[in-house]
C-alpha cells in the first residue's frame, strides 16, 4: 500500500518544462552584449565595455543559467546540467573579476579565456551525439575563446579581440535560434526550427 502511494504521488508530481530554452536565452544575450563590446560596435575600448555586461553576467548569463542547470539536473539530463551550470558560473566568476578588476595581466586572462576554450571544445566532443545545431554553437564557441586569448597573449590585439567578437556574435545568433526552436518545440506552435536532431 505505501509503495502505490509512492507511486501515485510520482505520477501526480507536475512535469518540469524544458530549462534549454532559459539557458540558451540568457547565454545568448549576455554573449552578444560582451561580443559586440570587443567587437568595438560600442565605440569604446573593450576593456571599458565590460562594465555594460557585468549586470547581465551576474543575473542572466550567470544566475538565470545556473538555475537551468540545475532544472536539467531534476530532468536527468548530464550534458545540459554539466553545460548551463558551468556556463553560469563562467559568467558569475567573469561578473565578479570585471567589477573588482581582479585581472593581473592580459596573460592571466588570456590563459582563463583558452582554458574555457579547452572546456568547450569537450562539450563539443558530447554535443556530436546531440544535435548540429549544438554542435554548429561549441564549434563557434571554441573558436571565439581561442580568438580572444591569442589577443590577450598578443598583449591585448584589438584586431584579435575584434575576430573573437564577431564570433561571439555568431555564437550568441546560434544560440538565439537553438532557444527558439527548444521553445517552438515545447509546445503548439505554427512551426518548428531544425536543429538537426541525431539519432
Amino acid at each position: 500500500m505505501a509503495q502505490y502511494a509512492v507511486e501515485k504521488a510520482e505520477a501526480a508530481a507536475p512535469a518540469i518544462a524544458n530549462p534549454l530554452p532559459l539557458g540558451l536565452f540568457g547565454f545568448a544575450l549576455t554573449t552578444f552584449i560582451l561580443s559586440a563590446s570587443n567587437a568595438g560596435l560600442f565605440g569604446v575600448p573593450p576593456a571599458k565595455g565590460l562594465t555594460m555586461v557585468i549586470g547581465l553576467a551576474l543575473f542572466y548569463g550567470g544566475i538565470a543559467q545556473l538555475l537551468a542547470g540545475m532544472w536539467e539536473f531534476k530532468r536527468g539530463n548530464t550534458f545540459g546540467a554539466a553545460a548551463f551550470s558551468s556556463y553560469g558560473a563562467f559568467w558569475l566568476a567573469f561578473a565578479f573579476t570585471a567589477q573588482f578588476n581582479l585581472i593581473p595581466s592580459a596573460s592571466a586572462l588570456a590563459w582563463w579565456l583558452l582554458a574555457w576554450g579547452f572546456f568547450s571544445f569537450l562539450m563539443l566532443l558530447v554535443s556530436l551525439r546531440v544535435s548540429i545545431a549544438l554542435i554548429v554553437l561549441f564549434v563557434v564557441l571554441t573558436l571565439t575563446y581561442i580568438a580572444l586569448a591569442v589577443g590577450y597573449f598578443s598583449g591585448a590585439n584589438v584586431t584579435w579581440i575584434q575576430i573573437g567578437g564577431v564570433l561571439g556574435i555568431i555564437t550568441a545568433l546560434v544560440a538565439w535560434y537553438t532557444a527558439l526552436a527548444g521553445v517552438l518545440d515545447s509546445g503548439a506552435f505554427a512551426f518548428k526550427l531544425p536543429v538537426g536532431t541525431m539519432s
